[in-house]
């Protein structure tokens, strides 16, 4: 484990197995094995950022079986994906605002960048992990049109 997010989910699993905390036990094994499959796909070891697309996958994921469960009515499942989401956040950076996104984007902008792709290319990897991609995506398609 080369990365320093990986070795701190190893410890907080260690931790939360030594204290019984059966929701973070599941949530961070399972974060490890996301993980150690990408490993074994990509057959190279994932560096942080690597391991915060993991997460940051992970999350969203939490959040849109959380939406369909409370749609279906189902709140106590839902407010288990938002647990188990709450838990994941802790392993990514501090979140943007969208202020802050929208500041970068104008940024790429008046740098010359004047197409969706080329400027979502540009500002996702700015982003990633501290901001959510569709809202970004709005927000880049807000600036473009204005």
């Amino acid at each position: 484990m080369a990365s320093e997010l990986k070795t701190r989910l190893q410890n907080d699993l260690n931790a939360a197995r030594k204290d019984r905390d059966k929701l973070r036990t599941l949530v961070i094994s399972t974060a490890i094995s996301e993980v150690r499959n990408v490993e074994i796909n990509t057959k190279e070891e994932i560096d942080d950022d690597g391991v915060m697309q993991v997460v940051s996958r992970g999350i969203k994921q939490r959040k849109d079986a959380s939406e369909q469960m409370r749609e279906a009515d189902r709140g106590e499942l839902a407010d288990n994906e938002d647990a188990q989401a709450a838990v994941l956040a802790e392993y990514l950076p501090e979140g943007m605002t969208e202020d802050a996104v929208r500041a970068v984007v104008r940024e790429l902008i008046d740098s010359g960048v004047d197409q969706m792709g080329a400027l979502m290319g540009q500002v996702m990897p700015r982003i990633r992990g501290r901001f959510d991609g569709k809202a970004a995506n709005r927000i880049v398609r807000e600036e473009l049109a204005g």
